[in-house]
């Protein structure tokens, strides 16, 4: 059976290039050629190819926007983004909406192939260089989250995100609806049950959980 493809990005000479990367295999077959995200998205539906290659910069609907539509959507098709470059916070956006391939732009071509390969039989290809620091620091940001959880309540949670995001009592209170005492209050009990001395504690705290 032939590996169904859509293939999509901004740039018809990169997907001249994909295609003709991929008629040169005898096992693919290219179901549709996209060049922004609205596009992919109804070719994906249309078509419900084995892989998708997409650029994680696209016009009308960006990759992740699409990664996590067709994970919402149940969708059968899996994700490879085939990309110039990537962050770390797109990165670890990427393995939480599903993507099960990343390949560079700047990596020989053939590499494409023997990840879609690999994507299509269920495994997971991403470049190790890549995305160690991305998957540490989402590692990182889910244990300081759990522990955090387990010591404070969902509004407590609120008032420490915004806290160490700069805002003031009041910024905090107007933002919440609530009275400036009140936030005042949440603050002491956080700062006792995490055994905190203050504000900069508190941004330091976070710092070290990876929550920002």
């Amino acid at each position: 059976m032939p590996i169904h493809l859509v293939i999509a990005d901004s740039h018809p000479i990169v997907l001249d290039g994909i295609e003709h990367l991929f008629r040169q295999e005898e096992d693919f077959r290219l179901a549709a050629r996209c060049t922004n995200g609205l596009e992919t998205m109804e070719a994906i539906r249309r078509h419900q190819p084995d892989v998708v290659i997409l650029d994680i910069r696209m016009p009308e609907k960006d990759g992740l926007m699409i990664s996590r539509e067709v994970m919402a959507e149940k969708l059968p098709s899996r994700v490879v983004f085939f990309t110039a470059e990537i962050d770390d916070e797109q990165m670890l956006e990427a393995v939480h909406a599903g993507v099960r391939g990343i390949v560079l732009k700047e990596m020989k071509s053939q590499l494409l192939v023997q990840c879609v390969r690999k994507v299509h039989a269920g495994e997971n290809w991403l470049d190790r260089r890549s995305t160690s620091v991305a998957i540490e620091k989402m590692l990182k940001r889910e244990a300081g989250a759990y522990e955090i959880a387990a010591l404070t309540t969902p509004r407590e949670i609120h008032i420490i995100r915004l806290t160490v995001q700069g805002l003031r009592n009041k910024e905090i209170a107007d933002k919440l609806c609530i009275s400036e005492g009140t936030v005042k209050v949440h603050l002491h009990n956080i700062y006792d049950k995490l055994h905190l001395d203050g504000r900069l504690a508190l941004l330091h705290f976070a710092q070290e959980k990876g929550l920002v």
